[in-house]
């Protein structure tokens, strides 16, 4: 069904269909064994493998789309495909079928005085909704996750992306039919309209019981500020490197450039870097940084370091640039990186490159986001470099999940209690 042109009573209707049909999609896969669901993957892999040229020739049209709407460079690199990524996709199911079935997993178990034998055992969470923008990977990576999980899923892609997250969604139905799971396991909105966000947000309360965007910042915000089911998501990926006094200059460099300009607009690309006043490879960073294009906005001492350096302003310390920017500060050692990653950061993931172990120890322990990095670039913040399989995100929240959303995450558990016949007195 197609609402793009319909009514709004049209679209509230749509998406009734669709939460109806996943409800009963999440019970046939909470039941489902882990053969089946691997077999299901498995299959949408060789089929994304076998569309190749159909799933490029559908993000061809969303490219050329993007193009005539001006999209950023970072959005264009967000949506763009190749036979490269379009593989990666087909061994990103691949490897989420390799992994371990969560579902059924008993987390913990405990003997009562009374004879009562308690378990904590994992379960799926039901059906999920998965909001996000330009990404098509996504597609590919939030279906697997979720059927793994034992999930059902709807999925609401942007309209930059909608020819190419249909031709992999097609991929990923082909999967379930093959193994005869509910084609409605994985669902995706058919209508680029706007209203059908607003319906899964607060109107899908019956049917769907977590929502998880994926996206720009007023996206995100939007789904924090309207949803009426739980939230896992972050609002972005302020990400810092601490380089520390006793860093190797040449590990310093290649970490730094790396982290920024490996690609520029995921939400593990470093925006800010923060040099110690100690340190004497400052100079070579930012020549580094600015000798491969990159933009490095400074406070003074940054300044003084190479003319080419531009001011820093107070927003720029806060602002996710997702581009070939970045922000540069010389600090006074780890507590006051700690304090300005504190003050500034979004609580993404950071980094220090250091040769001091205790420096480390004490970077480590005192910064307090999902994801902190000794001697490593920030791109590291991955679920398929975690060994995931994949991710939908990566969370910055405190509650539930945090870090890379993967198959565990995407779980609950509840408490399987067996007696022998005790009554309670």
């Amino acid at each position: 069904m197609q609402a793009d042109s319909n009514s709004s009573q049209d679209v509230a209707a749509l998406m009734e269909s669709l939460g109806r049909a996943a409800v009963g999609a999440a019970r046939a896969l909470a039941r489902a064994s882990t053969a089946t669901k691997n077999a299901a993957l498995a299959a949408a892999a060789a089929e994304i493998r076998k569309q190749c040229a159909a799933i490029l020739e559908a993000n061809r049209g969303d490219l050329q789309a993007a193009q005539q709407r001006e999209l950023s460079d970072a959005m264009m690199d967000r949506l763009a495909l190749d036979e490269k990524r379009v593989a990666a996709m087909a061994s990103g199911l691949e490897e989420v079928a390799a992994l371990a079935d969560p579902i059924g997993v008993v987390i913990a178990a405990w003997t009562r005085p009374n004879g009562l034998r308690i378990e904590r055992v994992r379960v799926p969470l039901g059906v999920i909704g998965i909001v996000y923008e330009s990404r098509p990977n996504v597609t590919a990576d939030a279906g697997a996750l979720c059927l793994k999980s034992g999930n059902a899923v709807i999925l609401r892609g942007g309209s930059e992306s909608a020819g190419s997250s249909r031709a992999i969604h097609a991929c990923l139905v082909a999967g379930l039919r093959a193994v005869g799971l509910p084609e409605t396991a994985i669902q995706i909105v058919p209508t680029t309209d706007r209203a059908a966000v607003g319906h899964m947000l607060s109107g899908m309360t019956d049917f769907i019981d977590v929502v998880v965007p994926r996206g720009g910042r007023s996206l995100v915000e939007r789904v924090q500020k309207e949803a009426r089911v739980p939230v896992i998501g972050h609002l972005e990926g302020n990400c810092h490197v601490y380089v520390d006094r006793d860093a190797d200059p040449a590990m310093a460099r290649d970490i730094v450039l790396n982290a920024k300009l490996r690609r520029t607009g995921v939400c593990g690309a470093a925006e800010t870097v923060l040099l110690d006043r100690g340190w004497s490879g400052a100079e070579s960073v930012v020549r580094a940084l600015l000798d491969a294009g990159c933009e490095v906005r400074g406070d003074e001492a940054v300044q003084r370091l190479d003319k080419r350096v531009t001011v820093a302003t107070e927003q720029d310390w806060y602002t996710e640039y997702l581009d070939r920017i970045i922000a540069a500060r010389v600090v006074d050692g780890v507590d006051a990186a700690v304090e300005h990653i504190g003050r500034y950061g979004s609580a993404h993931t950071e980094s220090i490159v250091t040769r001091n172990q205790t420096t480390a120890d004490r970077f480590l322990a005192n910064v307090d986001s999902a994801i902190v990095l000794h001697n490593a670039s920030t791109q590291f913040a991955d679920g398929g470099e975690f060994g995931m399989g994949a991710e939908i995100g990566i969370s910055t929240d405190k509650f539930h999940a945090r870090g890379p959303v993967g198959v565990e995450q995407l779980t609950s558990y509840k408490y399987v209690v067996r007696g022998s016949g005790q009554v309670r007195e």
